[in-house]
């Protein structure tokens, strides 16, 4: 297939079938000169968090920071939500694949988070052939048909979309502008921006966006400045693209208020990410030696830290008039084992009961059959009303409630296992290009798995990594373990019907990543530059 472009843009991948279509001249010059006049500052912000990195390494904690007082002080709010971001009692979220797409718009859910980030796997061809299928399922052309023949085409009436392209720590590596890389998150946002805004326009619903991974308001003003340019390119009036902020950093949960207010024209509010949150403390502070969190199934969201934190978020929303999203109950439905479905939903119900009752205006689910419980339990608290920004939470919390990182035990072998074989079963699963897997009764994806081998290459190291029976967790014990729980992965997806092929190459990355002495900071980084 011939395709020219311009002698600045390399593209370093196959241009399958309909891809032209995305990847015009038109499309690719928005994301030209988004890259040219923001992938410097992207690169000082990226240096940034390394440079907070190493002073947090050295002993530094984290406070509220003393030059942005005025703004937590000062009345303000952010602008007015469009009527299609109103109601969000219930967020279903997945990756940008064609049966999920469908399934997701048509699951009774208020929105559909569709993602390009942490539940996707990033290689080449999904992330194109996602920005076709949403093209078509704007336009309502969009269908599949399964192997058994059954056909999949979006009902009347279909959920808002909300678009989360890749963060700032990730490359689209494919695509070199004046020979340098492109931001993933530009590529993402740009060629859907490029294609799809005007359309929504005219639908009455969008652009509307998620923003993760972010450690600063500073980043949050750097998507800003992206929105302002971008708007004014494709003619469309300052304040029509909205974007929620996923707070899943440490760093951001003392910079809430700033971020709403960096993107105050542009702002839809801010949703607990509570998995990326857990994986970004242990990474914050893994070389603090009285650091160290429990299983990973003992931090809950009643625990002091997740507590304060989820909080803190709401009455930051609803102070600035900005809608507080609940984040992810990894729990889905269990078919074939009733009496485990029946607690698994129950998990679910308690979770949403809490978030919706905590003063939060929605919450996330990641399975269509959960939809329903989310729903109902959000209904309860809301009744009629779009939010509940008249419920404003007057407790304050200060940096040591944030801080307080609690329980540090139980950490037990069973806990251990766990870890290496959901790091093992979804770092094989995302080198075969899924993204989001279901293991263990549980939607897991990038974030829990980096959890996973997190707190593994942390209670190695830690003083406080002593399992419940006295043993130290230690490279010895990680390197029999591993093996045990790789055969456990094998033959659960050998039941599936599923290749084996990359979960070998799977158990090798994971012992690397957790017992080698420099800790990787997102594990995506090296998988994607090992990626076709």
């Amino acid at each position: 297939m011939s395709f020219a472009l311009p002698d600045h843009i390399q593209i370093n991948a196959p241009i399958h079938s309909g891809f032209e279509a995305i990847l015009t001249p038109e499309a690719l010059a928005l994301v030209t000169k988004l890259h040219r006049a923001f992938e410097p500052r992207r690169r000082e912000l990226l240096a940034a968090r390394v440079a907070r990195q190493a002073r947090i390494d050295a002993g530094e904690m984290p406070d509220f920071l003393p030059k942005t007082k005025e703004v937590r002080e000062g009345d303000w709010r952010v602008a007015p939500l469009p009527k299609a971001l109103e109601r969000r009692r219930t967020e279903i979220t997945g990756p940008v694949e064609r049966k999920m797409i469908i399934n997701a718009f048509n699951s009774g859910a208020d929105s559909y988070m569709t993602d390009f980030e942490d539940s996707n796997s990033p290689n080449w061809f999904n992330q194109v052939q996602g920005q076709i299928n949403l093209y078509e399922a704007i336009r309502r052309t969009i269908s599949y048909t399964n192997e058994a023949g059954k056909n999949y085409r979006l009902n009347e009436q279909v959920a808002t979309l909300q678009v989360r392209p890749r963060g700032w720590h990730l490359d689209e590596k494919h695509v070199l502008i004046d020979g340098q890389r492109v931001s993933g998150g530009i590529f993402d946002f740009a060629l859907f921006l490029f294609h799809n805004a005007k359309e929504q326009i005219a639908r009455g619903a969008g652009p509307f966006f998620y923003l993760p991974k972010m450690e600063s308001h500073l980043e949050a003003r750097l998507w800003n400045e992206i929105f302002c340019m971008a708007q004014d390119e494709l003619g469309i009036a300052r304040g029509t693209i909205k974007a929620t902020v996923l707070i899943e950093t440490i760093l951001a949960a003392f910079e809430m208020e700033e971020i709403l207010y960096e993107l105050r024209e542009h702002s839809a509010g801010l949703n607990a990410g509570r998995w990326d949150y857990i994986f970004s403390c242990i990474k914050k502070f893994k070389m603090n030696k009285n650091f160290c969190l429990a299983n990973r199934s003992a931090i809950t969201m009643n625990v002091p830290f997740m507590r304060s934190y989820a909080l803190s978020l709401v009455r930051a929303c609803h102070k600035r008039g900005a809608p507080a999203i609940g984040g992810m109950a990894a729990l889905i439905p269990i078919k074939n084992d009733p009496e485990a479905n029946d607690k698994a939903m129950a998990g679910v119900r308690a979770d949403k009961t809490r978030d919706a009752n905590d003063g939060f205006d929605g919450g996330w689910v990641a399975h269509p059959g959960l939809v329903p419980i989310a729903l109902e339990e959000f209904v309860k608290v809301l009744g009629d009303r779009p939010n509940q920004w008249d419920k404003q939470r007057d407790d304050v919390y200060g940096a040591a409630d944030l801080l307080n990182f609690q329980p540090e035990q139980p950490i037990t072998e069973a806990g251990l296992r766990n870890n290496i074989n959901v790091g093992i079963h979804y770092l094989g699963a995302w080198l075969a290009g899924n993204g989001c897997v279901p293991i263990h009764n549980l939607m897991e994806d990038a974030a829990t798995a980096e959890i996973s081998r997190s707190q593994v290459w942390q209670w190695v190291r830690s003083p406080k990594g002593v399992l419940d029976d006295g043993r130290k967790v230690d490279a010895a014990l990680v390197r029999t373990l591993i093996p045990e729980e790789l055969a456990k992965v094998r033959a659960a997806v050998t039941a599936q019907g599923e290749s084996i092929a990359s979960y070998e190459q799977a158990a090798k990355i994971f012992e690397d990543m957790s017992l080698s002495e420099d800790y990787v900071e997102f594990l995506t980084l090296p998988l994607y530059e090992a990626m076709h």
